[in-house]
């Protein structure tokens, strides 16, 4: 009668034991799909595209047929062999790719730009090693064929696209060298290109009657590099440089370009708005009094807690600007720890009540075989 009695109890608890460990595997399920894939939906989607000011109806018919929506992001450091941990690659690199292919999805915007160290060991990696980031990178910025994906690296030369101006700002050394030599030729003949198109005096008609014209249009400078300034000092926002870090001063040439190639850019392009990367925190700084810089901070999880991007509405003669936070590291994790938390509590609260029943009909079977 014991041994039936025992059977029968060991079949309930294994059929509730059973049922239990179902709600579990979902409860780790649901978890799982929040923090690695929902989140991401319902952080971007938050974001939008900002307006442009409209003076006249006129005007803004026009902006609303003509406005570009282009998304700028920077410092991606996709890790390599040389110092790359498998668990810190997989995590990281997920983060970007869910972040990316959601706000593509989301917001479909009609170019992307990458504002430089899309990969972390690019100068030390091997032949092989570069092959496979790049097969990385181009998994996880895959995208439609309608948006234009424009990377801007340390060897870039320039290239001109919707009226901006990428300058391959490690380039910009000022010392002779060969590919500064050839930078700052092709500079200053796209200097010359895009100056001639904005002079209607008659005084340049001589001058630029060889140049093929393009539209006139004040460029937006897009480069890796900051340009020139002493420190982060002035930086604010949740996502500028810590408070410890704001007074360290910038070496030129390291950490922002110099205060010629700064200057000479300036005065070559005088552009309406520059975009820069490379500090992995966010900065808002007037040149000349009049010339906005906005440093975007890092894309990736591994060099912020709070990554973000900007959305840009641009048109030939205006642009407004958005910046769109990701999910922050410490909210993933966050919930994570939480759920193991709420798990390990669940498990407890429901194995403590089967062990004495259990452990009772044990001695009831110890005894009788005893008698």
């Amino acid at each position: 009668m014991a041994f039936l009695c025992f059977s029968i109890m060991n079949r309930v608890f294994l059929r509730k034991r059973g049922t239990f460990a179902l709600k579990l595997l979902c409860l780790i399920f649901c978890v799982f799909i929040f923090c690695e894939f929902l989140i991401y939906y319902i952080v971007i989607i938050q974001c939008h595209w900002p307006q442009l000011t409209a003076q006249t109806p006129m005007a803004s018919q026009q902006t609303s047929d003509s406005v570009l929506k282009a998304m700028f992001l920077s410092d991606t450091h996709l890790l390599g062999k040389i110092s790359g941990h498998w668990f810190d690659k997989l995590r990281r690199e997920w983060q970007m790719e869910r972040a990316f292919q959601t706000a593509l999805w989301l917001l479909q915007p009609e170019i992307v730009f990458i504002l430089g160290d899309v990969f972390d060991e690019g100068k030390w990696s091997s032949s092989q090693a570069w092959s496979d980031d790049v097969r990385r990178y181009q998994k996880m910025f895959r995208h439609p064929a309608y948006i234009e994906l424009i990377v801007i690296v340390g060897n870039h030369d320039i290239g001109f696209h919707y009226d901006f101006v990428m300058v391959n700002s490690v380039a910009l050394e000022g010392d002779d060298c060969t590919i500064c030599r050839t930078a700052e030729a092709k500079l200053t003949e796209l200097s010359h290109k895009l100056n001639c198109s904005l002079q209607e005096q008659s005084q340049y008609k001589k001058r630029c009657s060889n140049v093929v014209k393009v539209p006139a249009s004040a460029p937006v400078l897009l480069q890796h590099y900051p340009l020139y300034r002493r420190s982060d000092s002035k930086c604010t926002g949740e996502d500028s440089v810590p408070l410890d870090k704001k007074n360290i001063i910038f070496k030129e040439k390291y950490d922002v370009l110099s205060q010629e190639a700064s200057q000479k850019l300036l005065w070559w392009f005088r552009p309406r708005l520059i975009l820069s990367g490379h500090t992995h925190s966010a900065c808002e700084v007037l040149h000349n009094g009049k010339i906005p810089e906005i440093s975007v901070p890092s894309f990736s999880w591994r060099n912020r807690n709070n990554p973000s991007f900007i959305m840009g509405s641009i048109t030939s003669t205006d642009f407004s600007l958005y910046k769109c936070f990701l999910p922050f590291e410490n909210t993933v994790t966050t919930i994570y720890c939480t759920a193991g938390a709420v798990l390990l509590v669940l498990i407890l609260a429901h194995f403590q009540p089967f062990i004495t029943p259990f452990h009772f009909v044990q001695r009831l079977i110890t005894k009788y075989k005893a008698v």
